[in-house]
């Protein structure tokens, strides 16, 4: 995988569309930060891995949101204006546990949103995730816009399990976006080869997984330092 500085954004392309997108913002540097220190509190940390997602959805969505364009009366005059469509709400999808601390201030940046839980659990020996919650919706239509969210991207099983059950639930790949803190090769890789065209915004990429499936030097086990258990 190559990176490239792309403008406000560092981007790593491979064939078939697949992108990974590390936004260049000093404000995404410091939630970083904040999240990798082992002495954040876990008060701490929840706050900073929501303002991590924050800016990432800002990130994630600057070319993406569904629009209408419409005259109004502002108190001087007429004015045509362009804005997002309240009427197609941007879908979360947080993956529990840590991705509700990640998820925590996305409809603060989005007008209109709907947000379905994916409670998914990673086996410590197999590193094979299982479900244990499912509020999808039956089918999303052809007109959503999914922002399927996971703090970390590591070996990629779970966030692999996660696209399929969006896509058994209607989903097409153009219209998922992911959002992590923390991503590593192992686990784009693993998208890029079963998701061709996908699209990853993550706040960096480090390139080591342990063998307990952990990002090195990454920031620990995001549910248990949101949580505090």
């Amino acid at each position: 995988m190559e990176i490239a500085n792309n403008g406000s954004a560092t981007a790593a392309a491979m064939d078939d569309g697949f992108e990974v997108i590390v936004p260049q913002h000093p404000l995404i540097s410091h939630w970083v930060s904040v999240l990798r220190d082992r002495d954040t509190l876990s008060h701490a940390f929840r706050s900073a891995m929501g303002e991590l997602g924050r800016l990432l959805v800002y990130e994630a969505t600057r070319d993406w949101l569904p629009t209408i364009v419409r005259e109004i009366q502002s108190p001087m005059g007429s004015a045509v204006v362009e804005s997002v469509n309240h009427l197609e709400p941007i879908m979360i999808v947080p993956i529990l546990r840590a991705g509700l601390a990640l998820a925590e201030f996305a409809a603060s940046v989005l007008p209109s949103t709907k947000t379905f839980h994916l409670g998914m659990a990673r086996d410590e020996r197999t590193l094979q995730p299982s479900v244990y919650l499912n509020k999808l919706p039956d089918r999303f239509s052809k007109q959503s816009h999914i922002l399927l969210m996971d703090p970390m991207l590591a070996t990629g099983g779970t966030v692999a399990a996660a696209v399929d059950l969006l896509k058994d639930h209607g989903a097409d790949i153009g219209q998922i976006r992911i959002i992590s803190a923390v991503a590593a090769p192992v686990a784009l890789k693993k998208l890029h080869e079963k998701f061709p065209g996908i699209c990853v915004y993550a706040g960096a990429m480090d390139q080591t997984v342990n063998e307990k499936g952990f990002i090195v030097p990454g920031l620990g086990d995001a549910g248990d330092r949101s949580y505090g258990t």
